[in-house]
């Protein structure tokens, strides 16, 4: 009977199905992570020092949990300096005091970038998100600033840069390498002869140049710009380095 009451009466039908958004709607806010906005001054006082606090740490903006890794981040653990606060970039550059414990990535690399990112992942995966702290990266409404933005575009640059650099240094082998404490480092190749040469996305991955060893046949080795190691036959095979 109430089945052809509500075929008969649109309104109805309307009515019950709105009364049903909503009970599915509540049913699943209920649910759904809470993601509270901190203050600098707030988070500082989830440091450890408060045991009826639970730990937090920030990264990139991002408010973790992570009071289950207490004998790590807790006072006296070797991460307690990431308590507290966001110290993202003390991530990459391993300074643990004073401005090194800073959410400022000015000046830092893309693929450095690239590795914070990554740390913010790893977080995402291993501890609990709570929410975001209001400042370098979200806003007091909890939307990403154009910091935030701009630091994700650079990480993914640098991600990209690399898959170039694997690439192109796949089309050219690499050397063997060992190193030992007695004997010091060696480098031979199976085929071909050991020469350095400059990696071209360097700088704009790390800021700096850097070199690689690579293996070239005879009929490359009048290439522009390959070097052959201090004390090393330009024919020989293997290298001490």
């Amino acid at each position: 009977m109430a089945v052809k009451i509500l075929a008969a009466s649109p309104f109805l039908g309307i009515t019950a199905l709105v009364a049903l958004i909503a009970l599915f709607l509540g049913f699943s806010f209920k649910f759904m992570p809470r993601q509270r906005l901190f203050s600098v001054e707030e988070l500082a006082l989830h440091n450890g020092t408060d045991e009826s606090l639970p730990i937090l740490l920030g990264i990139l903006g991002s408010v973790f949990d992570v009071s289950k890794g207490k004998s790590h981040y807790g006072i006296g653990g070797g991460y307690s300096h990431f308590a507290g606060r966001d110290a993202s970039r003390a991530f990459v550059s391993g300074n643990f005091t004073g401005d090194g414990l800073t959410d400022s990535l000015r000046g830092l690399s893309s693929t450095e970038v690239k590795s914070i990112v990554e740390w913010r992942d790893f977080y995402y995966r291993s501890y609990k998100y709570v929410g975001k702290l209001v400042g370098r990266y979200y806003e007091n409404q909890g939307n990403p600033t154009k910091y935030l933005k701009g630091v994700e575009a650079k990480a993914a640059r640098g991600a990209q840069l690399l898959e170039k650099q694997k690439i192109e240094e796949a089309k050219q082998p690499s050397c063997n390498s060992r190193w030992s404490q007695d004997e010091g480092g060696e480098v031979w190749c199976d085929v071909g002869f050991p020469r350095l040469v400059q990696r071209p996305l360097e700088i704009a991955l790390t800021g700096k140049m850097s070199k690689r060893c690579a293996c070239f046949r005879e009929d490359q080795l009048d290439q522009s710009g390959l070097e052959v190691y201090e004390g090393c036959d330009d024919l020989a095979k293997k290298c001490r380095v």
